[in-house]
């Protein structure tokens, strides 16, 4: 799972009609589906979800089937009788309903991120690979509790605290830290009673009574990142209404937020290896080093020059020191082209204005450009809250810096981009962490082999700790598999057969 980064869907299957209600797994009153019209988006929108112009048309089809609703569940499923939220779910029914195979539910990345149109984005419009998987199964997608449509509140974030260009030192560490420790604690305490509510188990919870709302018997999962690790906490709450599961970039069996930073750096550093070894067999181009060895020094020396004189250009926003030149040596291969040229740029860079490849690539905004009218795509309190409340470390200062000092030394080219690695500090609500269950059910756990944000020896971890088969994609970019049309042909062949080869290659590394 992601942290700060970065869809989703549950599973519905009934007619329009199916507002009958059913007794919930979960324990919690019965309920049904409230439908209603789907949001309308203009071209602008639509183009900002990452829908090519020429998909447009497409897309406004899609949500022409797409159907649109609210399910109402307890805030406390201690308490099914308290306080009510919505949830926002959709739906994209089978288009062959005489053969039709069941429901797969969405589950989406974050925690934090949207899956409300992951029908449309994730299923349907994706490739024609991804569209067959609607033909047997409905498709359905859902905000998350906090998420979106669904019910949510915002508290101020401001988590990085005071921080000025060049390398970290102790001093500005721990301001750092201490500021982080006061946005935690208001941000807690501004509405704990909800907050404290932000848990994987609850969204699974939330996630079982709208199967029964829509009146299923069981759901297939189908989740990303953080859906997975959902995905896990599904089955062991639910194995009796647990179909097929194909879980994609899988997260760990557990829950540490400093466990996660350090196995995270290790296998970005791993990976940058492998994008030295490309640039090195570039050498004319790039001008970086003939052999993979001499790319790396050549890039560690950059870290520790822009560190010790960082740079600061009129058109860039972001100061250029020794972490920007990490982030670019972390980039997975889908981007070793701009980042390997943005690199070369930096090593000869004078003047005012940024080189065109750092503004292009350090320029952008992480979360992408905001268009009025467009849905939420993450919602960072939301991030924060199941973070930290499911955060077993919530390390202290001392801790923190001792950790970040020997991240850095580790691993020199990749190792600055991590900053301070903790989240959690001050946060004043309980911990609260989910038990994992083996099961018995059918489960694909799609490890990618060379990827950082979700390291490949989770997903074995993750088998020993619950089962299933692992599925090797062969490549470093995150929930790739769907978006291969090789590899997504077998994600929708398992869900429509219950057979799973062995792997496949993933995104391709550029010639």
């Amino acid at each position: 799972m992601t942290y700060r980064t970065s869809l989703t869907a549950l599973a519905l299957a009934l007619t329009l009609s199916g507002l009958v209600a059913h007794p919930s797994a979960a324990g919690a009153t019965a309920t049904s589906v409230q439908w209603k019209s789907c949001p309308g988006y203009s071209d602008e929108v639509i183009r900002s979800l990452g829908v090519a112009q020429d998909k447009v048309a497409a897309f406004r089809s899609l949500m022409k089937r797409l159907e649109c609703g609210t399910v109402s569940v307890p805030l406390n499923h201690r308490d099914p009788g308290g306080r009510k939220i919505d949830l926002a779910v959709t739906r994209l029914a089978a288009t062959d309903e005489s053969h039709r195979l069941g429901a797969v539910a969405v589950l989406p990345g974050g925690p934090g991120n949207s899956g409300y149109l992951d029908p449309v984005l994730r299923a349907a419009l994706r490739n024609e690979e991804m569209a067959g998987l609607n033909e047997r199964y409905d498709i359905i997608g859902f905000d998350p509790r906090g998420v979106g449509y669904s019910t949510k509140v915002a508290c101020p974030l401001s988590p990085n605290g005071p921080q000025e260009p060049g390398a970290l030192t102790e001093e500005a560490a721990r301001k750092i830290y201490d500021a982080q420790v006061a946005a935690n604690q208001r941000c807690g305490r501004s509405d704990p009673a909800f907050l404290g509510q932000l848990t994987t188990e609850n969204v699974a919870k939330d996630l079982d009574l709208v199967r029964t709302a829509l009146g299923e018997r069981s759901l297939n999962l189908l989740g990303f990142s953080w859906g997975t690790y959902l995905g896990m906490v599904y089955r062991s709450l639910f194995p009796g209404h647990t179909g097929r599961a194909f879980l994609d970039s899988v997260a760990p069996p557990w829950t540490r937020i400093d466990e996660h930073a350090k196995d995270s750096a290790a296998a970005a550093e791993r990976d940058f290896g492998r994008m030295a070894a490309w640039l090195a067999r570039r050498d004319p181009t790039y001008g970086l080093g003939a052999t993979a060895r001499e790319v790396r020094e050549e890039v560690a020396k950059l870290v520790r020059a822009y560190d010790k004189s960082p740079k600061t250009y009129t058109d860039l926003q972001r100061p250029i020191d020794g972490s920007a030149v990490a982030d670019l040596a972390r980039r997975n291969s889908t981007e070793w082209v701009r980042a390997g040229k943005a690199l070369a740029e930096l090593r000869t860079a004078t003047g005012t204005t940024a080189p065109p490849t750092v503004k292009e690539v350090l320029g952008a905004p992480m979360m992408g450009p905001s268009v009025p009218g467009a849905p939420e795509a993450l919602n960072l309190t939301m991030n924060l809250a199941v973070a930290c409340n499911e955060d077993g470390s919530r390390a202290g200062f001392d801790t923190a810096w001792r950790a970040y000092q020997q991240l850095v030394k580790r691993h020199p080219a990749t190792g600055r981009a991590w900053g301070l690695p903790v989240m959690c500090p001050g946060w004043p609500l309980p911990v609260q962490q989910a038990t994992l269950k083996r099961g018995g059910g059918s489960l694909v756990l799609a490890g990618h082999l060379h990827e950082f944000m979700s390291v490949y020896d989770w997903t074995l971890q993750t088998r020993r700790a619950i089962g299933g088969t692992v599925y090797t994609v062969a490549d470093d970019v995150h929930v790739s598999t769907t978006r291969v049309p090789e590899c997504a042909a077998d994600v929708v062949r398992y869900f429509e057969t219950g057979r799973i080869g062995r792997g496949c290659a993933g995104s391709p590394v550029p010639s």
